[in-house]
């Protein structure tokens, strides 16, 4: 067995710490580039969904809050430092209106303000702010999918083929001037909706609806508030600062080699 003189085991001994600081940095780079990867991969799959949707009638973009994540696990073993890794906190939903487009079609409705049109699915009552509606075979006014624009009664609002019909500031519609029904319209705060599909929102649980301080525009459809231009720039961003934490990453495995080489040279 080789023998070390007390220089020699200072020197392993500045070796196995020098190796030990450098497995230190790697994990910590590791885990920091990691997680911002992941970070990044999460806000382009939001952001792809966003500028797919960019002719969507009514299509409210997802935006998300960063945050800094630092837990029990997330620290250096030596110095106690804590590590803050980045994280999406949670996503949010643009409720911002989006730009109004004439298309002369009675059938075709928005809302200037605050609002959203109720409809009846097949999975209950749900929320959208896309008013591209139509008639259905039985007369009733639906949305593209054949569901039910729910009235203020709580039924269907039926019209008659081949008359005109008028609809309201309100909501109400008629026919040859007399009232066949009051489309719904239901009002909720930001926070109390959350995404179904199908460009439908459902409220929370325990939200109720409340009322809308909207008027309805017949005539012109809510286009959708994803800016494309503003998109693809925050695409290019994304885009940049992964290929930078894949660098990252690559500095990482440069740290492990080292430290392992350091390592050998010691147990040598």
């Amino acid at each position: 067995m080789r023998q070390l003189r007390w220089p020699a085991l200072w020197h392993s001994g500045c070796r196995a710490q020098s190796g030990n600081a450098l497995f230190n940095k790697m994990d910590n780079l590791t885990i920091v580039a990691a997680d911002g990867m992941r970070t990044r991969m999460e806000s382009l799959e939001m952001l792809a969904n966003n500028l797919a949707n960019v002719e969507t009638g009514g299509f409210k973009a997802d935006r998300e809050f960063y945050s800094l994540f630092a837990g029990e696990t997330a620290g250096d073993p030596v110095t106690a430092d804590q590590e803050r890794l980045p994280v999406v906190q949670s996503q949010w939903t643009d409720l911002s209106q989006g730009v109004f487009r004439n298309t002369s079609n009675p059938l075709d409705l928005a809302i200037d303000g605050d609002g959203f049109f109720a409809v009846r699915t097949k999975s209950g009552i749900r929320y959208t702010r896309d008013g591209s509606f139509r008639i259905s075979s039985a007369g009733q006014l639906t949305t593209a999918d054949g569901s039910q624009v729910a009235s203020r009664s709580g039924g269907p609002i039926t019209l008659q083929a081949g008359t005109n019909f008028e609809i309201a500031a309100d909501g109400t519609v008629s026919q040859d001037g007399a009232p066949v029904g009051q489309i719904m319209l239901a009002g909720f705060a930001p926070q109390q909706l959350e995404k179904s599909g199908l460009n439908y929102f459902v409220p929370r649980e325990g939200i109720a609806p409340g009322s809308a301080t909207g008027t309805v525009q017949q005539g012109k459809l809510e286009g959708s508030n994803v800016n494309s231009a503003e998109g693809a720039v925050r695409l290019v961003a994304i885009m940049r600062q992964f290929e930078m934490l894949q660098k990252a990453m690559g500095i990482a495995n440069d740290f492990s080699r080292q430290a392992i080489e350091e390592v050998a040279k010691v147990a040598a």
